[in-house]
């Protein structure tokens, strides 16, 4: 079974989406065949390296809340991904541009890292409060992961990588992905958002019934 996510690593959801899907996985009879894709996603493609705005007042401007408003906002995510057992920092938290990170991303799925480094930007993001958008910290990040120093510079000073992440974000409009996290399953069923681990296991479930009813043993037995 192949599962393919589409993703970024400034959204908050995205963090929590991970975990649930984990969650959903480890109860799965079936998890040591399944394969997962990491895919890309930009939230913003225009965002500078770095924002000027802290975490409320930016949330505030994109979608025309007060200040305390995007703050409540702020802190039921905190909470939510306290659920989770994710700690939240939107008070040091410094998102930028993500489309060198998904260029990483990228050399990592070639090097079977994906999820390794997926899962230390997140943190990179959401815990640490460490600048996604900066080179100099993607490339330390990815040194921290496991990956090549050498390699990782060679990406970062280049253009390495830039038509896969177009390729996916462009899949993505192509299979109507307007909002990430989103779960392709064999390319049968789609989950949108960073549902319960229950939801997430029935279909997985459901997606491996349906297959093995393909397969011609099962067939015969109709």
């Amino acid at each position: 079974m192949n599962i393919e996510v589409w993703s970024d690593v400034v959204c908050p959801w995205c963090y929590v989406g991970k975990r649930r899907f984990e969650a959903a996985l480890a109860r799965f009879d079936h998890r040591d065949d399944v394969q997962v894709t990491w895919r890309s996603f930009e939230l913003d493609p225009a965002a500078p390296a770095r924002r000027e705005r802290d975490y409320p007042h930016h949330l505030a401007a994109k979608y025309g809340l007060s200040v305390a408003e995007a703050q409540a906002m702020i802190d039921r995510m905190t909470d939510t991904a306290a659920a989770e057992g994710l700690t939240f920092r939107f008070d040091i938290a410094e998102p930028g541009n993500t489309f060198d990170a998904h260029r990483l991303i990228h050399l990592a799925r070639d090097r079977g890292m994906a999820e390794v480094l997926v899962e230390r930007l997140l943190s990179a993001t959401f815990t640490k409060g460490e600048a996604i958008g900066d080179r100099d910290v993607l490339a330390q990040l990815a040194s921290d992961a496991g990956l090549d120093a050498g390699e990782v510079a060679d990406v970062l000073a280049s253009d390495a990588y830039a038509s896969a992440v177009r390729a996916d974000e462009h899949e993505a409009a192509a299979l109507g992905i307007h909002a990430v996290p989103f779960f392709v399953i064999d390319r049968t069923y789609g989950v949108s958002g960073a549902q319960p681990p229950d939801v997430l296991l029935g279909v997985l479930e459901r997606a491996w019934a349906d297959a093995a009813s393909l397969e011609p043993g099962a067939l015969g037995a109709l």
